[in-house]
C-alpha cells in the first residue's frame, strides 16, 4: 500500500538571477534569487527555463538554471 509509483522519481528545480560576471555561475544577490518552479520532467523544465529565460534578454547578467535535485538527492539517479 504506497502512494508512489515504482518509477523513480525525477525532480528538476528552475531558478534565476543576476550574475556577477558572465564567466561564472556565480549571483550577485543570494536574496533576489529567483525560484521558478519544481518539475517532474525534464521537458517541462525545460519549458519553463525557456519562457523565463525569454522574458529576461534586456539584462545580459540575467541567468537562469535547471538544476537536477534528483542527481543532489541520490547521485546514482538517471539524467
Amino acid at each position: 500500500m504506497t502512494d508512489h509509483p515504482d518509477t523513480d522519481q525525477l525532480l528538476h528545480l528552475v531558478i534565476g538571477g543576476e550574475l556577477r560576471h558572465l564567466d561564472a555561475p556565480v549571483f550577485r544577490d543570494l536574496s533576489k534569487v529567483e525560484f521558478v518552479g519544481a518539475f517532474g520532467s525534464y521537458a517541462d523544465a525545460k519549458k519553463a527555463w525557456k519562457a523565463r529565460a525569454q522574458a529576461t534578454v534586456d539584462n545580459a547578467h540575467m541567468r537562469y538554471f535547471i538544476l537536477h535535485a534528483h542527481k543532489l538527492i541520490d547521485p546514482r539517479a538517471e539524467a
